[in-house]
């Protein structure tokens, strides 16, 4: 083979290797890198550990011991039985029980930022800090609601940590937590959002961030980040069947959590804002039934008496499409707007009425701890609407009482197949509207039901336990 040829061939094969190196080289460019991040604001995040008193039963002595665990079922019945249970037969201890979260330090001067679960009905709360200290920590205030809670710390010139902007982070953004997951101090664990303003079962007032990144007991409390080295968001809620991580963990957003913070540090409390309705998502079929080209909003199906909305004239079966600017597309959006709003504050709301736009402007109230439950039950004087295939009567004034119902309304006594079973309707329930007029007594609702369009959905207003609720009717064409 000749020089100039060899010499060739190794240009070619040098070329291939710098080629697959340059190639190895983007890729991990492409991939984001978190060293710079955790060393710069690692420091900032520290361990929460908390002592609560707690009570169990100290058992009678057994001739053999104590057996490890009472199991359920039968067996465990009878030797409560035998050995008595929380005081029967025996007394009580007091013990100390241990927990861990995670926190972070957003003042110099000490003041942090953790979950509210982390350190309820904690009797001694520690923070150490990543130097090892271990310094005793006071709570300034906790909201239950937000899930925030504010200690202090006395120490100076410690690291911090930089707070960012929670409205600006976008789906399918990098982010990474530090904690301490089962106790493994300032692990770090990175993913990417996966959504944002998430709703979740009793959690009316927080719209979550969810990611995919590694949550586990113990991370609670502790920072989220994205790649500008800026907490977005504090870990505070996992999905799981096991326990443990399955890929959905949930962020309170970071500006949020600085307006809590800022309330709990000035009073030991947070003010939110109220606007006294109860509310339900828009489905297809009320979409329809309501004359709306597509779902969205919120529908009001029931307006406090005395209350702000009722102040500035909001009505059951108004849609809210805007809040004070930010569009409502479903009803989970509208308690966070409402909740981070100041008390007394006016604020525009855009609403659809009878198809058509309307704006209001309502000063809201601050919330209440006040709940309202409702009841159902009754009887007597029927009239039988036979489109709907249902048994419709008159509310006598105890059940009104008891139902917490001024006047109007009707309660359904039986109901059989037909529309209005399809659409929901339940015996017990009271219907209090129909295609949006009020329905007066048995009688009345007799007639309203006659002329109603065939083959087209209408909203009916019902109200059972637990609330007030739209459902869509849809009566066959004859």
């Amino acid at each position: 083979m000749s020089p100039s040829r060899s010499l060739w061939r190794f240009s070619w094969l040098l070329a291939l290797v710098l080629l697959a190196f340059s190639g190895a080289a983007q890729a991990r460019s492409a991939l984001p890198d978190f060293t710079e991040l955790v060393e710069k604001y690692g420091g900032a995040v520290v361990n929460i550990s908390t002592t609560q008193k707690l009570k169990r039963s100290r058992m009678p002595s057994m001739p053999h011991g104590m057996p490890e665990g009472i199991p359920e079922g039968p067996f465990g019945d009878l030797f409560r039985h035998f050995f008595g249970e929380q005081g029967e037969g025996g007394d009580f201890e007091q013990y100390d029980a241990k927990s861990l979260g995670s926190g972070f330090i957003i003042s110099s001067d000490g003041y942090v930022m953790t979950n509210h679960h982390v350190i309820k009905d904690a009797t001694e709360i520690l923070v150490r800090l990543s130097d090892r200290r271990e310094l005793e920590a006071e709570v300034i205030g906790s909201d239950e609601r937000s899930d925030i809670a504010l200690l202090k710390i006395d120490a100076d010139h410690l690291p911090v940590v930089k707070i960012g902007n929670s409205e600006k982070l976008k789906v399918g953004e990098w982010v990474l937590a530090i904690g301490t997951p089962f106790g493994f101090d300032h692990s770090a664990t990175a993913g990417i959002v996966s959504a944002k303003g998430r709703a979740l079962p009793r959690e009316n007032y927080v719209p979550f961030i969810q990611t995919d990144v590694a949550i586990n007991p113990g991370n609670s409390g502790g920072p989220l980040f994205n790649l500008d080295g800026e907490v977005v968001g504090i870990n505070s809620q996992i999905y799981s069947r096991t326990g443990g991580f399955m890929g959905l963990s949930f962020a309170i957003p970071i500006d949020m959590a600085m307006k809590v913070a800022e309330q709990l540090k000035e009073s030991g409390h947070v003010a939110r804002g109220w606007l006294g309705v109860l509310i339900q998502d828009v489905t297809r079929e009320l979409a329809e039934s309501f004359g709306m080209d597509k779902p969205r909003g919120a529908l009001v199906a029931k307006v406090v008496p005395g209350s702000p909305a009722e102040e500035a004239g909001l009505k059951v079966g108004d849609i809210i499409t805007k809040f004070n600017g930010k569009a409502v597309i479903l009803s989970s959006d509208l308690p966070p707007l409402v909740g981070i709003t100041p008390v007394g504050e006016k604020v525009r709301v855009e609403i659809l009425r009878n198809g058509k736009v309307k704006n209001l402007t309502v000063t809201l109230g601050e919330l209440s701890e006040d709940e309202v439950q409702l009841a159902g039950g009754g009887e007597p004087k029927s009239a039988k609407a036979s489109r709907l295939k249902i048994t419709v009567s008159d509310l006598t004034p105890e059940q009104r009482k008891r139902l917490s119902i001024s006047e109007n309304g009707v309660l359904v006594s039986q109901v059989q197949a037909g529309p209005a079973r399809r659409a929901g309707v339940r015996r017990g329930d009271v219907i209090l509207m129909i295609n949006n007029v009020e329905v007066t007594d048995a009688r009345q609702f007799r007639e309203l039901v006659d002329d109603l369009p065939s083959g087209k959905s209408v909203p009916l207003l019902v109200q059972r336990r637990g609330g007030p609720v739209f459902l869509a009717l849809k009566i066959d064409e004859d």
